[in-house]
């Protein structure tokens, strides 16, 4: 099975960036449509963007449209998040998946990497 491995989170100031990255480990991510997702404390994880095999054609939840970037490079088997004019409530661990439509396909996790926005 394929194990995501989650990294390059950390601490940012509201209106800065960060670039997360998503590993594969065992398989590999070929052929398949990938999209990151979130979860803020308190909160039900939501799906944030997805992109497919090609990379030509990716989608955005609403709220991070215009602010967001997903990315891959499959000669790496890997998965992307540029974030751009990050806000607070942007604050969550952030995981990648295999995704359907805005669904997640694996119904397991990687650990995720923690995103915090400072005010």
């Amino acid at each position: 099975q394929v194990q995501p491995v989650e990294s390059g989170g950390g601490l940012v100031q509201a209106g800065g960036s960060l670039r997360l990255s998503c590993a594969a480990s065992g398989r590999t991510f070929s052929g398949y449509v990938m999209g990151w997702f979130r979860q803020a404390p308190g909160k039900e994880r939501e799906f944030v963007a997805r992109i497919s095999w090609s990379g030509g054609i990716t989608y955005y939840a609403d709220s991070v449209k215009g602010r967001f970037t997903i990315s891959r490079d499959n000669a790496k088997n890997t998965v992307y998040l540029q974030m751009n004019s990050l806000k607070p409530e942007d604050t969550a661990v952030y995981y990648c998946n295999r995704v359907v439509s805005t669904t997640p396909v694996y119904n397991y996790w990687g650990q995720g990497t923690q995103v915090t926005v400072s005010s």
